[in-house]
């Protein structure tokens, strides 16, 4: 196997970190989460320190996955991982995770999966589980 594409929830959930970054953000500050763009022009920043801050209470290493990335490293299979998440949740996640010196290619938000697909190409492995990621390298 040459490459595999991840996608990050086998790594570890994000979703509930980014739903409460959202009502954070909507009740403290009083913005429409789905207009951040138009309402909070720095909300990006503003996500990333939310997630450093917090990133211990919702995500945890996994010892399994954290060997299947080591191994599929050491046989000098590229790695990618994809998710529809934003780019700065998904840094810290990959960071927390102690993903990112076994990760090669990142790729967040919408159409994620087809951009890291093109990049490593028709012959990658795509995985969408963790149960998938621990049974591809044992």
């Amino acid at each position: 196997m040459k490459a595999v594409a991840i996608d990050l929830a086998a790594l570890g959930d994000t979703e509930p970190l980014w739903r409460d970054w959202r009502e954070d953000a909507r009740r403290r500050l009083r913005v429409d989460v789905d207009a951040l763009d138009e309402e909070l022009p720095n909300w990006r920043q503003l996500l990333e320190r939310f997630a450093e801050e917090r990133a211990p209470v919702y995500l945890r290493r996994d010892a399994e996955v954290s060997a299947a990335l080591r191994r599929l490293h050491a046989r000098g299979t590229r790695v990618g991982v994809f998710t529809a998440a934003p780019a700065e949740l998904t840094r810290v996640a990959l960071s927390h995770l102690g993903a990112t010196g076994r990760v090669e290619l990142v790729e967040a938000g919408a159409g994620a999966r087809e951009r890291l697909l093109e990049r490593l190409g028709n012959e990658a492995v795509v995985v969408e589980t963790r149960a998938e990621l621990v049974a591809l390298a044992p």
